[in-house]
């Protein structure tokens, strides 16, 4: 697709630089006067250009190279003249020498030079000689041009050149180039440069600009995927990852939103539990099949696990406060938020976690992260997250939570 498009931008501008040394050989200005021997053969391959044959037009520009003694001017409107009808032509190599070699004169107006400078740059690319094109798309961008597609054609030079440095320059760590967003493409490209060098971690800290920017499920895939894979990581997490997929549209199978829902039942958050199979029958993945007897017994222990607890709050309640440790209160405090008490209930993990004696500080944490941005403390959610450092793959899984919340 690319290609396509720079093809034609070239071809456009190649056909008005033909137009205008068109006139100027025609003219035959008294600065810069064109002999016959040079005029009459560039006015015939003029012609032939109009009638689309191509290779006979060259073939007249050849008969204008051979007159003897040809000035400046002479062989400035011959280059101009041969670079349009090579480019029509598809013959990339010889514009972009005649380009080239026009551009060298000075002659060209600001404008009109920057028009050339991109068609060379397009002309290398179609011509596969990567390295001159990285080079002139680099030139048309230090002369003031602010075409994006230049931008995509040197990103795709360094790629086309295995030169991932170069891709990584250009993409580089920005996400606003001159108001414009770093395109998905781009960010596709620098993260296949990395996946191709075998280097991860630039890898993942592509893909996580693009579930920043582009979140799509598929990118989302690809970085839980990757996490649940790291060495170290653990299976306790299995909760955790769950509520990264339901977040994301990853959960989509009726055995994802069962075992969802039963670890949440174990976990002792029977109304967390009730959201997700809620959402199952909704998106009807639940509810059907042969299995929705099964689905059905899974949402009656869920009512019933979750009419127990309710009833059994206040007692509860009353023994995590009066617990040295502050595990039992920060569970009680989860649960008041997926019952729809997000003030009271974040206002006992918070009160959990400074008692302290946790078992996993931070599991806590991941955990009380996720609950401030579900509960709209977004700023607060993601200093919580930043502070989890866990090498068993929970702060891997509160960098995401915090992509997510940057996102929000």
């Amino acid at each position: 697709m690319i290609g396509f498009n720079i093809l034609r931008a070239g071809a456009l501008a190649a056909a008005l630089l033909l137009a205008s040394a068109g006139t100027a050989f025609a003219q035959g200005a008294d600065a810069n006067t064109v002999r016959p021997e040079v005029g009459k053969p560039l006015q015939a391959a003029e012609a032939l250009y109009k009638a689309k044959k191509y290779r006979e037009a060259l073939a007249k520009i050849a008969e204008a190279d051979a007159a003897a003694g040809r000035t400046a001017y002479e062989n400035y409107i011959i280059e101009r003249t041969r670079g349009s009808i090579a480019a029509a032509a598809g013959d990339h190599n010889t514009a972009a020498r005649a380009f080239e070699a026009v551009i060298a004169t000075g002659r060209a107006s600001g404008s009109e030079q920057l028009k050339l400078v991109q068609a060379v740059a397009g002309l290398h690319y179609h011509a596969k000689d990567y390295a001159k094109a990285a080079q002139w798309a680099l030139r048309y961008q230090k002369e003031g041009g602010a075409d994006p597609a230049m931008r995509t054609v040197l990103v795709q030079s360094y790629y086309l050149m295995n030169d991932c440095n170069g891709v990584s320059r250009v993409v580089g760590g920005a996400d606003d180039h001159n108001g414009r967003r770093t395109s998905e493409q781009e960010l596709q490209i620098l993260a296949n440069c990395y996946s191709r060098q075998k280097d991860d971690s630039g890898y993942v800290a592509a893909i996580e600009r693009l579930v920043t920017h582009y979140p799509k499920k598929e990118y989302w895939t690809d970085l839980l995927n990757r996490v649940q894979r790291k060495s170290g990581f653990s299976s306790r997490l299995s909760l955790d990852v769950f509520r990264l997929k339901l977040e994301t549209g990853n959960l989509t199978s009726a055995n994802d939103y069962l075992e969802m829902a039963q670890l949440a039942i174990q976990a002792g958050f029977p109304a967390e539990a009730k959201k997700v199979v809620d959402r199952g029958y909704a998106e009807k993945v639940l509810g059907v099949g042969k299995e929705a007897e099964r689905h059905q017994r899974l949402r009656d222990l869920t009512l019933k696990t979750l009419a127990e607890a309710t009833s059994n709050r206040d007692r509860i309640e009353n023994e995590a406060l009066a617990d040295k440790s502050g595990d039992a209160l920060f569970g009680v405090g989860y649960s008041f938020v997926t019952e729809g008490a997000p003030q009271k209930g974040l206002a006992l993990m918070e009160r959990g976690l400074k008692k302290g004696g946790l078992r996993r500080p931070d599991d806590a944490k991941l955990l009380l992260g996720i609950a401030q941005l579900k509960s709209g403390a977004r700023a607060r959610g993601l200093q919580t997250l930043r502070d989890v450092h866990g090498k068993d793959g929970t702060s891997d899984l509160a960098r995401l939570w915090i992509l997510i919340g940057q996102r929000a």
